[in-house]
């Protein structure tokens, strides 16, 4: 992967992250016990400032260093959770947003804007942190790169935290004298590499007199060192002695979080972290072969990051291991028994190969594809169905049985790449859904009101497509729902009602499409209301008779509103009749059902695909029609008894039902000798049943949905077109907008 692929990869998995550290962090606020929720924050601000390191995007880094050192300090319960910190962390991941974004479009330094936003937050975080950072920069002083050293923090004596000191438990062998070395020896060289604080000997395996051997020694030491050297430095001061003695080498307190920055900061991959150390002289290839846990080299397991980390040397990594093959203990409690290492940095090692693993195993379940491929995919699929049809009618015509069964395992076979194909691009409209809980957390603060969000469905799957361009119809529904829909809390008491309110978003499968619900328990829409503004603004006339469905749907006319006063939100009349627009445009339909004081439902049904579908071919003429074969209930021939009456009403009687129904030849205008006898298909759309009259039913037919150009976009009926297997271009027939057509044409014939 070449460093630009590999920079684009990054702007996609830190957006992703940063819309998950979102959600999260909303779940966060209502659970703040949630330490999952709580490490899964962490690690993506850990990720985001990692991987921004690799491209040099200092001032991604250093902001978002920041912010994990506060999460980092929330997850050991330093830092309590609250309402206000996740306002504050929720602008702080907007910020990293941004400059995500800015990175993405211009790739250098923030303006001056986004660089004075950056020092104010890092100004604010400082104030849960504790204290306030060392800043030697310009750039630093703007949030953008650390300070050298992480921020110092005051005690509140006045001074500086201690460095504290290293810890040296030392029990030499009882030949250590024999062999010629002097245990104190070895303490006079510790004070050349620091100052020794204290010294404790340890004479608990002192013999009686006589017992004694002049020549055995029998002391411990208990050291406490003050020193900058690294723990293998230390180590090497014993070297003469290893094998005589036992060591046990703790850090100073100061250098825990040292070696846990380490650990994290490891690449999370498996990589030959040994091989890596040897090349820079830091581990020598002796203390690698002694560090192998398993043949084939060393990878990123715990006592590798152990090792790597300089928390434990090489040698208490061997004798862990051996201990462990006596024992059957875990390794990690074989080194804390001993007191190579401290609890917390196995725990963080434990934690860290924790995160590889489920990493490997995300890997291994998703491979990132473009969107134009997936997109150069389904236009080849689309072809080849084409030419599939193609095929299938040369066969039929040719009149060979063996050309129309091989022919006929090709369509199979393209039908199953077609439904894979197409499934590659349906995802869970959950991830929209989830986006909507910091808009109702922030738009209730605004409107002073206490709202919460209920989510159904997250589950059901969509195309990308329609999935991308109903976010902001959706946006304007939830927001309208917010301001108009539901009441203040005082006025929901009055009425009996909880104080809270509730907003749903649902979604749902039903009749071959999608369904996207957007609820709310508030006052409900006022018929009254929307008549008389109606009949102001000439949209209808007093008098005239019209349905609950039809009088809400007036709230979908350019420009009106019942809102008695305009806000930052609502209340101009725009927008509504933009969604309706965005919802056609996706071959949609949106309908309103609401009673008044108990609340409204604003009911989006959308098409699961924009690119393949199948279809019932129709012929009326010489002209052909395609019918999406998922609103086919059946089909039946027109009685010569109801092809007689249909010159007096649109509707016939369906065993005992009545079933309106529209002539796509009277729709359309079409010439030519009417057929001696005529079919109805039944459709069924949104819980309504309608007929259309064709005078030919030409069977299944797999049809790849061509837009139709910009001259017929206000063709009502007809949603599209496709090719047929002969080359002709057939029609797709608009369900739902010829549904509606025959139910109004059938009242017209009921009420006259």
């Amino acid at each position: 992967m070449s460093m630009d692929q590999a920079l684009q990869t990054f702007f996609e998995e830190s957006r992703e992250m940063l819309r998950q550290m979102e959600t999260l962090l909303m779940q966060l606020e209502s659970a703040p016990d949630d330490p999952e929720a709580l490490n899964a924050i962490f690690r993506a601000a850990h990720t985001i400032k990692g991987s921004a390191g690799l491209f040099g995007l200092d001032f991604i880094v250093g902001f978002t260093h920041t912010v994990e050192n506060l999460l980092d300090k929330m997850r050991a319960g330093e830092v309590s959770i609250s309402a206000d910190l996740v306002a504050e962390l929720l602008q702080c991941k907007d910020h990293i947003e941004d400059l995500v974004e800015h990175a993405s479009a211009h790739g250098g330094e923030p303006d001056e804007d986004k660089q004075s936003h950056g020092s104010r937050l890092t100004s604010r975080l400082y104030r849960y942190l504790g204290g306030a950072p060392v800043v030697h920069t310009k750039q630093q002083q703007a949030g953008k790169v650390p300070a050298q050293h992480e921020p110092t923090i005051e005690v509140s004596g006045g001074g500086m935290v201690d460095n504290d000191a290293w810890h040296i438990s030392l029990r030499f062998g009882q030949d250590v004298l024999r062999n010629g070395m002097d245990p104190l020896s070895f303490i006079r060289y510790l004070s050349t590499l620091g100052e020794i604080i204290s010294v404790t000997t340890i004479v608990d395996a002192m013999p009686t007199a006589d017992e004694m051997d002049a020549e055995s020694c029998y002391l411990g030491f208990e050291i406490d060192l003050k020193s900058e050297a690294d723990k293998q430095t230390l180590e090497d001061v014993f070297e003469f002695v290893r094998d005589d003695c036992k060591i046990a080498i703790l850090p100073p307190h100061s250098k825990i979080e040292a070696y846990l920055d380490l650990i994290k900061s490891l690449p999370d991959e498996e990589i030959r972290l040994g091989e890596i150390l040897v090349a820079s002289g830091a581990l020598t290839r002796r203390e690698l072969e002694e560090c192998l846990l398993n043949q084939g080299g060393v990878n990123a397991r715990l006592g590798d990051l152990l090792v790597a980390s300089g928390s434990v040397t090489s040698n208490e990594l061997n004798d862990g291991l051996t201990d462990q093959q006596k024992t059957n203990k875990p390794l990690g409690q074989i080194l804390v028994d001993q007191k190579s290492v401290q609890q917390p940095v196995v725990e963080a090692a434990l934690e860290k190969q924790k995160q590889v693993k489920e990493a490997k195993a995300q890997e291994s379940r998703f491979v990132r594809v473009q969107a134009e491929k997936l997109d150069t995919l389904i236009n080849l699929v689309g072809e080849l169905v084409i030419a599939g049809a193609s095929a299938n009618l040369l066969a039929q015509r040719s009149k060979d049985g063996a050309m129309q069964e091989a022919t006929s395992e090709v369509s199979r076979l393209v039908e199953e790449i077609r439904d894979n194909a197409l499934k590659l691009r349906m995802v869970e409209i959950g991830e929209t859904f989830s986006r909507f809980q910091r808009v109702v957390r922030e738009v209730s603060k605004e409107l002073g009101k206490d709202i919460g969000l209920e989510i159904g469905g997250a589950e059901t799957e969509l195309d990308k497509t329609v999935v991308e361009k109903i976010g902001d119809p959706l946006m304007h529904l939830v927001r309208n729902s917010m301001d108009h829909g539901i009441e203040p809390a005082e006025v929901r008491e009055q009425r009996g009602k909880l104080p809270k309110g509730t907003l749903r978003l649902n979604a749902y499968h039903d009749s071959g499409s999608i369904v996207i619900e957007v609820s709310d328990d508030g006052g409900g829409l006022s018929r009254e209301k929307i008549l008389r503004k109606a009949i102001e603004r000439g949209i209808v006339q007093s008098g005239e008779n019209l349905s609950d469905r039809e009088v809400y749907d007036l709230i979908f006319e350019p420009g009106f509103s019942t809102a008695e006063k305009v806000t930052n939100l609502s209340g101009r009349g725009v927008g509504m009749d933009v969604v309706r627009r965005n919802i056609q445009s996706l071959r949609g339909t949106v309908e309103i059902d609401s009673q008044e004081g108990q609340g409204t439902t604003t009911r989006i049904r959308l098409p699961l695909t924009l690119a393949i579908i199948d279809g019932f071919l129709v012929g009326v003429s010489d002209a052909s029609f395609v019918v999406p074969l998922d609103m086919v209930l059946e089909c039946l021939e027109l009685s010569e008894a109801d092809r007689k009456s249909s010159n007096d009403r649109s509707y016939i009687n369906l065993r005992g039902e009545v079933l309106p129904f529209i002539r796509l030849r009277d729709q359309f205008d079409i010439t030519g000798a009417q057929s001696r006898r005529e079919n109805i298909v039944v459709v069924q759309y949104g819980g309504q049943k309608a007929g259309i009259v064709v005078d030919q039913l030409l069977g299944e037919f797999q049809t790849v949905i061509k837009p139709l150009g910009g001259v017929f976009r206000h063709l009502r009926g007809i949603s599209g077109s496709t090719i047929l297997g002969t080359g002709e271009v057939a029609l797709i027939v608009d369900v739902p907008s010829l549904m509606q057509q025959a139910a109004r044409n059938s009242q017209m014939v009921a009420s006259g």
